[in-house]
């Protein structure tokens, strides 16, 4: 019974979620081996060299494509059951197993990194601003003026809280190491291939449509968390976060990233999304919320305040319904 006790999820979660966030990405560590993330990222560099080729049609490149995605998220499944074998032994394998998944989250990262906006934007100006922010989004930084380098911080933020956080939890919580290796190989297959541009429009249309399919439950549930951290926060307005989720959330072109950017809008009285330009081209999307798009550095801490309230409020679920579970079955 105690082997079991540790060797159950919640409670590896919990303390997972713990180290990530005292720990963070663990640079120093990932100087001198290779993150699972950076591997996960050869192996589909290598299939993109060497089965997307601009020659083949775009019939065959899908299928490539859904061949990729199948290959290697059956590879990423595999792995975490080896690795689910192993971490079955002891207290040493419970303590590999917190390990691996607190570096398979990113709470802690995206927080320090969405900070470095906000600080390098009132410190620097603009242009420090735009390289602070070209780290975690896609679009093009020089489009940005001022409010939205603060805007792209923020929808990054909001939408990053779902794909580096609840989905790898949900998927983890779910399915053990198995589940949380296979998402994050959906999700960097979806972030590496995914796109709309000519090269990829068709090999990387599997892996966009299943990034979709496993993040609409996480996406919603991370929109309903940040409603109600707003709930803690006297600068928001969670009322009106769901109000905004609920009649804004699916007017984004991705059908999961709406719903926890309209929350945020919502709670911070904002306008996000809206008309953006990547280097693929120009993404005409409606703006969520009613509120301004001329976002400040201080609405980025806001939205980070919310972040860390609705991530302490997973860690207090977590540990709740891990400890109710317990407590029930001494009862």
């Amino acid at each position: 019974m105690i082997l079991l006790g540790i060797h159950d999820r919640l409670l590896l979660l919990f303390i997972a979620l713990a180290v990530d966030a005292l720990f963070g990405d663990m640079r120093l560590l990932f100087r001198f081996v290779p993150h699972p993330v950076a591997l996960a990222g050869r192996a589909i560099a290598v299939f993109d060299r060497k089965l997307n080729r601009s020659r083949r049609s775009a019939a065959a490149r899908r299928v490539r494509g859904i061949v990729t995605l199948t290959v290697l998220v059956g590879a990423a499944a595999l792995a975490g059951f080896v690795l689910h074998l192993i971490c079955r032994q002891g207290v040493a394998g419970a303590a590999i197993e917190v390990f691996v998944v607190a570096v398979l989250l990113a709470w802690r990262s995206l927080h320090d990194y969405v900070l470095a906006v906000a600080w390098a934007l009132s410190r620097g100006g603009v242009q420090a601003g735009r390289q602070a922010v070209s780290h975690i989004v896609g679009r093009d930084p020089m489009s940005l003026d001022a409010p939205g380098v603060a805007r792209a911080a923020i929808e990054s933020l909001a939408e990053n809280f779902s794909d580096g956080v609840i989905a790898p939890a949900f998927w983890y919580l779910l399915l053990g190491l198995p589940g949380l290796l296979a998402y994050k190989m959906v999700n960097t297959l979806d972030s590496m291939i995914g796109h709309k541009s000519e090269r990829y429009r068709d090999f990387g249309w599997a892996a966009a449509r299943f990034d979709d399919l496993v993040n609409l439950i996480p996406a919603r549930l991370s929109g309903c968390l940040l409603g109600v951290a707003a709930l803690f926060e006297p600068r928001a307005a969670a009322g009106h976060a769901f109000r905004i989720m609920l009649r804004d959330g699916r007017k984004h072109h991705s059908p999961n990233a709406g719903w926890p950017e309209a929350a945020v809008a919502g709670a911070l009285g904002l306008a996000l999304a809206g008309p953006r330009f990547y280097r693929d081209g120009v993404v005409n999307d409606p703006w969520l919320g009613d509120g301004t798009a001329r976002a400040t550095p201080d609405h980025i801490a806001r939205a980070l305040t919310l972040y860390r309230l609705a991530g302490g409020i997973v860690v207090g679920l977590v540990f709740g319904v891990w400890l109710a579970w317990h407590l029930s079955l001494l009862g």
